[in-house]
């Protein structure tokens, strides 16, 4: 009888095991280009943190397509998180490099962040909460995909139902219909960029009840808001 040999087994493992994971990923990319994306890992880890922390269980979700939001919402959350999103192909490397610099000469503050809405959205529907290095190598390979696979509008659609937007709400749906009392495609231009306000952390920061510093980061929001244009919603 042939003996195997271990080396050999561990390589053609190994090959299988890459083989998988790109025909699996890929698959699962090309499938979301066209699904929606009903629950996401963050809304899953959301509920198991607040089952053990004893608090009520809350998720709102309903999947809306583009053309069902605001108009203003694509424009309010280009304006507040990435600006050049119309432009980059997942990455704003002038806001990494602003970003790790400022991090590098002022370690005593909160760290500053470069992410796209690319980048966001990869990380929300793919991935789980973190800021290792494997978790950031993940998240440029899935935007690298979402950027070849899918469109702006889809790359903007996903993101606007699946970013959180407060406690246990997720979505432009969910938020709308919990803090304004109306359908997302109902928002006003003012009410998208109270909304695009509290991203940086929709956990502290509300749009129901907006604090002074939020009235006026929705200020400066609607201000840059004149200078992205329309999003094409098609």
């Amino acid at each position: 009888m042939k003996r195997l040999n271990p080396f050999k087994l561990i390589k053609n493992t190994l090959k299988w095991i890459v083989v998988a994971f790109f025909a699996s990923t890929i698959l699962s990319v090309v499938m979301f280009r066209f699904l929606p994306v009903w629950v996401t890992p963050l809304m899953v880890i959301r509920c198991y943190e607040q089952l053990k922390e004893g608090r009520d269980l809350k998720l709102s979700h309903h999947w809306v397509s583009l053309s069902e939001i605001s108009p203003s919402l694509p424009v309010a959350v280009i304006a507040s998180e990435d600006a050049k999103f119309n432009d980059h192909h997942g990455f704003d490397y002038e806001a990494i490099e602003h970003a790790a610099k400022r991090n590098r000469e002022h370690p005593e503050k909160r760290k500053l962040g470069a992410s796209t809405i690319s980048q966001q959205t990869a990380k929300n529907v793919f991935l789980w909460p973190g800021r290792s290095w494997v978790r950031k190598g993940f998240e440029v390979y899935f935007t690298t995909l979402i950027e070849l696979l899918w469109s702006k509008q889809r790359i903007m659609e996903v993101y606007l139902n699946s970013i959180e937007m407060g406690e246990g709400i997720y979505g432009a749906q969910a938020v709308a219909e919990e803090h304004f009392d109306k359908d997302a495609k109902d928002l006003t231009r003012r009410e998208c960029a109270l909304i695009a306000a509290t991203l940086p952390n929709p956990r502290k920061f509300s749009s129901k009840s907006p604090s002074s510093y939020m009235l006026k980061r929705q200020s400066r929001i609607l201000k840059e808001m004149k200078y992205v244009g329309e999003f094409p919603m098609k």
